[in-house]
C-alpha cells in the first residue's frame, strides 16, 4: 500500500473570501497543483482514492492534479491534527490513496507516520505543494501507526520549476 501526503498549493491572501476556508488558489498555486499532477502521472503514483478536506483551497488543488482518483471531501480534515488524519487514513480503501490537507497538521503526520525522513531540505517545514509519497509497511489501512511507513518520495513546487 501507498500513501501520497500533500499539502494544498499556494493560496491567495490577497482574496477578498469572507473566511479562511473560503479562501483560494492564487496563479503560483494553480501552476504548481497542475506540475504536482504531471509529475504524479508521470511516476505512476496514481491514488485509487483523495481524502480532501473540503477547503476551497484543497478542493482546486485537487482538481487541478488531473488525477483519477474519487474524491472524499471531509470538514473534520480542514485545520485537522495529525490524530484525525490516521482516523481518517483507518478509513481508506484501495492500494494508493492521496491525502489532502493544511499546515501544521498535515505535516506533523507526515513526519509522524515515517521511520525515518526524506533527505529533502523543506520537508520540516513542508511548504504548500510539498509531497510525500509513502509506502506502507502494514497489512491493511486500519493498522496504520506511527512509524509505520518509509519514504518513497518527497517533492516540492519549486524542486519541479
Amino acid at each position: 500500500m501507498r500513501l501520497i501526503v500533500m499539502r494544498h498549493a499556494k493560496s491567495d491572501w490577497s482574496s477578498a473570501a469572507e473566511t479562511d476556508h473560503a479562501r483560494p488558489l492564487n496563479e503560483r498555486g494553480q501552476r504548481s497543483a497542475r506540475a504536482l499532477g504531471k509529475w504524479l502521472r508521470s511516476r505512476d503514483f496514481l491514488p485509487d482514492m483523495a481524502l480532501i478536506s473540503t477547503a476551497v483551497r484543497t478542493r482546486q488543488t485537487f482538481d487541478l492534479l488531473a488525477l483519477r482518483a474519487a474524491g472524499q471531501y471531509s470538514s473534520q480534515m480542514y485545520l485537522a491534527q495529525p490524530q484525525v488524519l490516521f482516523d481518517m487514513v483507518s478509513n481508506a480503501q484501495g492500494q494508493v490513496v492521496l491525502i489532502l490537507g493544511h499546515n501544521p497538521g498535515i505535516a506533523e503526520f507526515a513526519a509522524q507516520i515515517l521511520k525515518a525522513p526524506p533527505h529533502h531540505p523543506r520537508f520540516q517545514d513542508f511548504p504548500t505543494g510539498a509531497t510525500l509519497v509513502a509506502d506502507i509497511l502494514c497489512d491493511t489501512w486500519d493498522a496504520v501507526a506511527p512509524g509505520c511507513a518509509r519514504a518513497s518520495a518527497f517533492v516540492t513546487p519549486r524542486d519541479l520549476s
